[in-house]
């Protein structure tokens, strides 16, 4: 029992206001809790639960969190588990991003309304992660990551079947008539053999990933596949964890510093992670109160090589990524190369240098030394140019016959100019991609607008277009997208997104044409289309595309609040909220 008179004690210990005392208390009478467990100053860890039938990525955690509560208990503590907003990323339309900010706004009012001393937060699906991680950020009481782990390696006719990615490399066998309908759905549903999230280094894994990089999971939890033991044990060390961080006082802005960020940005690179991770961390950053800039991914993370031979960037699953060491063997790479901050504090209440010590690879071919990487300078290109101040390109997914076609001319090497081809959302490109009078080729660069924060609503993971069905028949299988949206995590495409400011926001994909030509220069970091000026400011004159009505409440309220992706789609008005649990909340009678 700690000495250090806790937050949940102003509720149910409350000498001053008797009256107020018992009113906290008495309800919770009614299942059976005792008053001396609530107000003897126990630590009272709430349980974030992410898990429900809406949410089958994390749906075990329903079950994982009764070994939390376990630990809990054993560490002297009280858990109260309580429901998140769900979030599915595959099912929740128009997008899944809209939820991030929504799950984030609900439990920092949990996490600040509640008489909570600390909190298990349990992740999964992409944005669980990061929506948990802001809130805790933002409240800052002590907080404990439990990731929920990715499904077991799935296979489809003795070959890998990686989720999401199988999806997209059926899609182009699919148009290239080399499978029916019934085999590709046949593959999709093979991709999914067991609980957990996606089993590529799509969104999911990388930010899990990442929580664990910036010290919030204890060590090697990011990558236990969801049916493993394992799992169950990291649940219960996880509650154990959660009490003596109260104990502590161990709190997540002495956590979540610059440099546990930027930590995370290179693990990022070094794992081919997700482009999702941009806006998240950005997210995260802010809310946090951490500077973390645009920059940041250039200066920090593009030199970075890749090491995990795991899909979409690679060849193997999250099972194997993880019998070879997981997240703590690629950290152990990148401080043994110098490149990582291991000085940082963490949820052990170790250092990072402690926790990594002796985690290197146990398997090579998955898990490559930071001298001999699946490739050099792995991270995420920055652009800019007049099509908008902001933009990524994943540069780990840029394979052979891509380079080759766009970016091996001796002449222009890491420069390729192509005709744009503009679509006005995904209803758009599904509805004329393949129309012949577009007289889409092989040096064509396909545009999306219309999907970003304001546009879509909420931002859409469609940039990852592929080329008509004529053009797949004849072995050309990827072309240069462009974006204000996002693509998926488990996408292999070099895609370029998170153009902003966003057509919707008048950014110059809003002034761009069908026909004018695009320069992509990736050693001076420009994006540009090729329209004289004066031709740019007269289509300035017109109104920007116009983008669909608001269908909820919600929608309409996030469009009015939401910055651009480049700043993390985040909330202007949660702008300088930090810190706020060191004030407690005024009584409620």
């Amino acid at each position: 029992m700690t000495k250090r008179r806790l937050r949940s004690q102003d509720w149910f210990d409350n000498p001053e206001h008797a009256d107020m005392t018992a009113l906290y208390l008495e309800r919770f009478m009614n299942y059976g809790m005792t008053p001396e467990e609530l107000s003897e100053g126990r630590p009272i860890i709430g349980i974030a639960q992410s898990g429900s039938d809406l949410s089958p990525c994390n749906r075990h955690h329903v079950d994982l969190a009764k070994r939390v509560r376990d630990g809990i208990r054993d560490a002297g503590g009280i858990p109260i588990e309580f429901p998140t907003h769900p979030i599915f990323e595959n099912c929740r339309r128009p997008t899944a991003a809209l939820d991030r900010n929504l799950a984030y706004l609900g439990l920092v009012e949990l996490l600040h309304g509640y008489p909570l001393d600390g909190v298990v937060l349990t992740t999964g699906c992409d944005k669980t992660t990061p929506a948990a991680i802001m809130a805790a950020a933002t409240v800052d009481i002590p907080a404990i990551v439990l990731s929920g782990g990715a499904m077991l390696d799935s296979v489809h006719e003795g070959r890998l079947a990686g989720s999401g990615t199988v999806i997209w490399q059926s899609r182009r066998r699919y148009a290239a008539g080399e499978i029916d309908r019934q085999e590709f759905l046949e593959t999709a549903l093979d991709s999914a053999p067991s609980i957990g999230h996606c089993n590529t280094m799509g969104t999911a894994s990388t930010m899990n990933a990442l929580a664990e990089a910036m010290g919030l999971s204890l060590t090697g939890c990011a990558s236990i596949p969801a049916a493993y033991r394992e799992r169950g044990q990291m649940a219960y060390r996880t509650g154990k964890r959660a009490v003596e961080l109260v104990e502590e006082d161990l709190r997540p802005s002495m956590i979540l510093t610059r440099d546990a960020m930027l930590n995370a940005l290179r693990v990022n690179s070094a794992i081919g992670g997700s482009t999702n991770a941009q806006p998240h961390l950005a997210a995260i950053a802010e809310a946090a109160g951490v500077e973390l800039n645009k920059d940041d991914w250039q200066i920090h993370g593009y030199d970075i090589p890749l090491l995990a031979d795991v899909q979409p960037a690679g060849r193997f699953l999250s099972e194997r990524f993880h019998r070879a060491g997981g997240v703590p063997a690629i950290m152990w790479e990148l401080a043994e190369a110098g490149v990582l901050d291991t000085g940082c504090q963490t949820v052990t209440g170790q250092s990072m240098a402690e926790n990594l010590a002796g985690r290197e690879a146990k398997d090579r071919e998955v898990i490559r030394p930071y001298a001999d990487p699946l490739m050099q300078r792995a991270g995420f290109r920055v652009l800019t140019g007049n099509l908008f101040d902001f933009a990524i390109m994943k540069t780990s997914v840029i394979s052979d016959d891509f380079r080759n076609r766009f970016l091996s001319d001796p002449d222009k090497a890491n420069c390729f100019e192509g005709r744009a081809v503009v679509f006005d959302g995904s209803e758009d490109y599904h509805a004329r991609i393949n129309d012949p009078e577009l007289d889409i080729d092989g040096r064509s660069i396909l545009v999306i607008r219309g999907a970003g924060p304001l546009g879509w609503p909420g931002s859409a993971e469609v940039v990852n277009m592929q080329p008509p069905d004529r053009l797949i028949r004849a072995g050309i299988t990827s072309l240069p997208t462009i974006g204000d949206g996002r693509q998926s995590g488990t996408a292999d495409s070099p895609s370029i997104v998170h153009a902003s400011p966003e057509s919707a926001e008048g950014g110059g994909l809003a002034w761009l044409r069908s026909g004018d030509m695009i320069r992509i220069d990736l050693d001076s970091g420009r994006c540009d289309m090729l329209v004289d000026e004066d031709e740019i400011a007269r289509r300035q004159q017109e109104a920007v595309p116009t983008t669909p009505k608001a269908q909820t409440p919600w929608q309409k309220i996030y469009r009015r609040e939401a910055t651009q992706l480049s700043d993390g789609a985040t909330l202007r008005s949660a702008k300088g909220f930090h810190r706020i649990a060191e004030k407690l909340p005024r009584h409620n009678h």
